[in-house]
C-alpha cells in the first residue's frame, strides 16, 4: 500500500513538473509589449522614480544571449538612447545594460561619452567589459581628449584591460605636470606588466619627483610581479634588484627582496 502511494506521489510530481516547466520557460521569455513600455519610461527616467518600470529591459538583456538576433536588436535600441537627450539616470542605466551585452557596435556611442564629466564613468564601466580591441582602442584614443579626473579614469580603465598598445601613450604621461595623472599612468604600466612597460617605469623611477617616488616604486613592483608570473625572470629580477637600495622605504626593500627570492625559487 505504502509503495502504491509513493508511486502515485512520484507520478503526480512528474505531471506537475511537466506543467510548471513550460510556464517557467514562458515567463523567462521577454514580454515585448512590456519592454516597449519600459523603453518609453526610460525616455524620462530620473533617479528616485520607481525602478521597477525598467525591469522588463533588464530581463530582456539577461535573456538575450539565447538569441543573437534579439541581442543585437536590443543592443542597438539601448545605444540609440545614448544619442538622445534622455536624463542622466536613464543613460546611466543604459551603460550598465551595455556592459552586459555591448559589442563593437556600441563602442562609438559609448566613446562619445568619455569626455562627459557626468557620464564618462559609466561609459568606461561599459567599455571595460565590451570584448574586442575596438573598446580598448576607443579609450586609448580618448586619452588626449580628456583632462584631470576624466583622464585618470580612462587610464585606470586601460589598466583594467591591461592594454599593451597603450604603453607608449602612458609613458608619455609620466612626466606631465598633473601628478595624479602621472601616478595613475605609472600604476597602469605596472598592471600591464610588459617588458616595454618595465622599461618606461625603470626610467621614470630613477628621476621621479619626491611625491611620486612611492607610486613609482609600487608600480615597478607590480610590473616585476607580472613579469615573473609570465616567466620573464631576468626582467623581473632586474627590477627587484633596482628597488633594494637604501634610498627605498623599508617595505619596498622587503617586497623587492621577497620578489628576488621568489624569482630564484627560494622561500
Amino acid at each position: 500500500m505504502f509503495r502504491s502511494i509513493s508511486i502515485l506521489i512520484a507520478f503526480t510530481a512528474v505531471l506537475c513538473l511537466g506543467c510548471v516547466l513550460p510556464c517557467l520557460a514562458a515567463a523567462a521569455a521577454p514580454d515585448q509589449a512590456a519592454v516597449d513600455k519600459a523603453f518609453d519610461a526610460l525616455k524620462t527616467f530620473q533617479w528616485g522614480q520607481e525602478r521597477k518600470t525598467l525591469i522588463p529591459i533588464e530581463e530582456a538583456v539577461m535573456a538575450s544571449p539565447k538569441d543573437a538576433a534579439a541581442q543585437k536588436a536590443l543592443e542597438a535600441r539601448l545605444a540609440a538612447v545614448l544619442k538622445t537627450d534622455a536624463p542622466r539616470a536613464a543613460k546611466d542605466f543604459v551603460c550598465r545594460q551595455l556592459s552586459y551585452i555591448g559589442s563593437a557596435e556600441s563602442v562609438p556611442v559609448l566613446a562619445a561619452l568619455l569626455p562627459d564629466k557626468d557620464l564618462s564613468h559609466m561609459a568606461r564601466f561599459a567599455l571595460e567589459r565590451v570584448p574586442g580591441a575596438e573598446a580598448v582602442k576607443a579609450m586609448r584614443e580618448a586619452l588626449p581628449k580628456v583632462d584631470g579626473q576624466l583622464k585618470v579614469g580612462v587610464i585606470n580603465s586601460l589598466a583594467v584591460r591591461r592594454d599593451a598598445e597603450s604603453v607608449s601613450a602612458l609613458a608619455g604621461l609620466l612626466e606631465g605636470s598633473d601628478q595624479q595623472v602621472a601616478a595613475a599612468a605609472a600604476a597602469a604600466l605596472g598592471a600591464i606588466g610588459t617588458p616595454e612597460a618595465a622599461q618606461a617605469l625603470e626610467k621614470f623611477q630613477k628621476k621621479a619627483p619626491e611625491k611620486l617616488r612611492l607610486a613609482a616604486a609600487d608600480a615597478c613592483l607590480a610590473c616585476a610581479d607580472r613579469l615573473l608570473a609570465a616567466g620573464k625572470k631576468a626582467e623581473a629580477m632586474a627590477i627587484y634588484k633596482s628597488l633594494t637600495g637604501p634610498e627605498q622605504p623599508k617595505h619596498v626593500r622587503l617586497a623587492a627582496t621577497r620578489g628576488l627570492l621568489a624569482a630564484a625559487g627560494k622561500k
